[in-house]
């Protein structure tokens, strides 16, 4: 059977992790054979970890992501930002690549969204959005078919997950506080990195501009704990997530490839 071909569009934690499944042997159906990183030195180490061991791959970095796209690769992997996936998104669909993304903060933009939505389907490629670190998008989805609903999105983090954002300030060491409330869209705008999974979620649900989201910053808080919530006349879901660190995210990644390629997909 010939293997699908991947490419990873950033190089940092998350794609090594996904680079060890695939050395492990839990990719099997797939040969990884490109990486991209604005970081030259962050793609090779990627490309490298590829090449030395026995699987017989050959996996080449590249200095543009338009060199990638020209290996048509059957998949990319993308694991660096919102921004990232905004600029390669609509060539690599149009090429004949389809996407497993982790930065669904970008279908916040609605227009967007949906010119991703038309060239996939012009193009018979796909978006593939990787749960990340939350989980029950498959029950959010199902409620939101059934009629009217509401949805909220709650999560906690650590005060130094915040320093770059505008809410931070040296008292959130000390005291808890919610740092932020508003809906999806609001949220990403003002975390571009840190609250992509409220957008899964909302894109699973009530949309964007409809998921309520709200953010607590916790003193010596470790990771991250997530509770979507969703409500109907007949359903009401919880799904809480903790997570100590990011790993589940690219854990995550694994689990959608191996889904696409699955005769049994869950």
């Amino acid at each position: 059977m010939e293997k699908k071909t991947l490419a990873i569009i950033g190089c940092g934690k998350l794609a090594s992790l996904v680079v060890d499944a695939y050395n492990a042997n839990l990719l099997p159906e797939y040969e990884l054979v490109a990486t991209y990183s604005r970081s030259k030195e962050k793609a090779q180490h990627i490309a490298d970890k590829v090449n030395t061991t026995d699987s017989g791959s050959s996996c080449t970095s590249y200095a543009s992501i338009q060199d990638v796209l020209a290996m048509k690769p059957d998949y990319i992997i993308e694991t660096a930002s919102p921004n990232a996936l905004k600029e390669f998104a609509l060539d690599a669909l149009a090429n004949g690549s389809s996407i497993v993304t982790l930065s669904i903060g970008a279908f916040a933009d609605q227009a967007f969204y949906d010119e991703v939505t038309k060239t996939a389907k012009a193009h018979g490629t796909k978006v593939h959005i990787a749960s990340g670190a939350i989980g029950g998008l498959d029950v959010l989805r199902t409620v939101s078919l059934m009629g009217k609903c509401e949805a909220t999105f709650q999560t906690e983090k650590s005060p130094n997950s915040l320093r770059k954002s505008s809410v931070y300030q040296e008292s959130l060491q000390h005291e808890k506080k919610k740092v932020f409330e508003g809906n999806a869209i609001e949220a990403i705008a003002l975390f571009p990195t840190s609250v992509n999974v409220s957008v899964a979620a909302s894109i699973a649900s009530v949309g964007p501009e409809n998921m309520r989201v709200s953010i607590t910053s916790t003193p010596d808080f470790v990771g991250d704990n997530h509770r979507i919530e969703i409500k109907n006349e007949q359903v009401h879901a919880v799904v809480d997530v903790y997570s100590a660190t990011a790993q589940i995210a690219g854990w995550s990644i694994v689990n959608t490839l191996r889904n696409i390629v699955s005769p049994i997909v869950f």
